[in-house]
C-alpha cells in the first residue's frame, strides 16, 4: 500500500493515528491534504501510484451509515453525487503554521502509549475552554496541546503494555494539565 490521503478536517489529526492502527501505515506513509469542498473523504494510494477514493456528499450520515451496516451497502434516500454540479474538486498541502496541530499528531503517534490519549484529551479540554469563552485565543488551543503532550513526554510517558486504566488515566491527567495551565491562567488575565 501506498500513502494514505485525509483531506484536512478538526477530525484529521485524529484520523491520522487511526489510519496508522487501521491500516498498519507507517506514519510516513499518511499525507493530509486540504480538500475544501469536503467530497473527498480518504484516499489510497497503491504501490502502481493510482488512487482510490471514497467520495460523498459533506455528510456524515452516510460514513456513519455504512460503518454499522459493513459489508453491506444500504440504499439511501439522499441525493446521488454529481460530480458534474461539483464541475471541480480541489487539493493543497495544508498550511503546517496555520494547522499546528497537525505535527502534534504526527508527533504523538509516532510517541505511541499513552501519548495519544494526552493529544485527544488536551485537546478535547483546550477546544472546551475555547468555546467557553473564557479568554482563551484560537491559537492558545495548540500552545495547550503542545504543552500536555511536552509535560507527559518528559515525565510519565508509557509505551509499553498500555492499559486502558492507564488511557483513562492519562486522559483525566492531561484535562486536568490544560485546565489549570499557565497559558490558559496567563489568557484569564488577559480576558479581564
Amino acid at each position: 500500500m501506498g500513502f494514505l490521503k485525509y483531506p484536512y478536517s478538526n477530525a484529521t489529526i485524529f484520523q491520522v493515528i487511526e489510519a496508522h492502527y487501521l491500516f498498519g501505515s507507517s506514519y510516513d506513509d499518511i499525507d493530509i491534504v486540504v480538500h475544501p469542498q469536503s467530497i473527498v473523504h480518504s484516499m489510497v494510494e497503491t504501490a502502481d501510484t493510482s488512487c482510490i477514493a471514497q467520495l460523498g456528499w459533506a455528510d456524515m450520515r452516510l460514513p456513519l451509515v455504512y460503518s454499522v451496516s459493513w459489508p453491506h451497502r444500504l440504499r439511501m434516500p439522499y441525493k446521488p453525487l454529481d460530480l458534474a454540479e461539483l464541475s471541480q474538486l480541489t487539493f493543497m498541502k495544508p498550511d503546517r503554521k496555520k494547522y499546528p496541530c497537525i505535527d502534534l499528531a504526527y508527533s504523538a503517534g509516532r510517541a505511541g502509549g499513552t501519548m495519544t490519549a494526552v493529544l485527544n484529551a488536551a485537546n478535547e479540554m483546550a477546544n472546551e475552554l475555547f468555546r467557553e469563552d473564557v479568554g482563551l485565543g484560537f491559537l492558545d488551543i495548540p500552545r495547550l496541546v503542545e504543552d500536555a503532550m511536552e509535560v507527559h513526554a518528559k515525565g510519565d510517558l508509557k509505551t509499553e503494555d498500555v492499559t486502558l486504566e492507564d488511557i483513562l488515566h492519562y486522559d483525566t491527567w492531561a484535562r486536568e494539565h490544560v485546565s489549570k495551565s499557565k497559558i490558559l491562567a496567563e489568557a484569564r488575565q488577559l480576558f479581564v
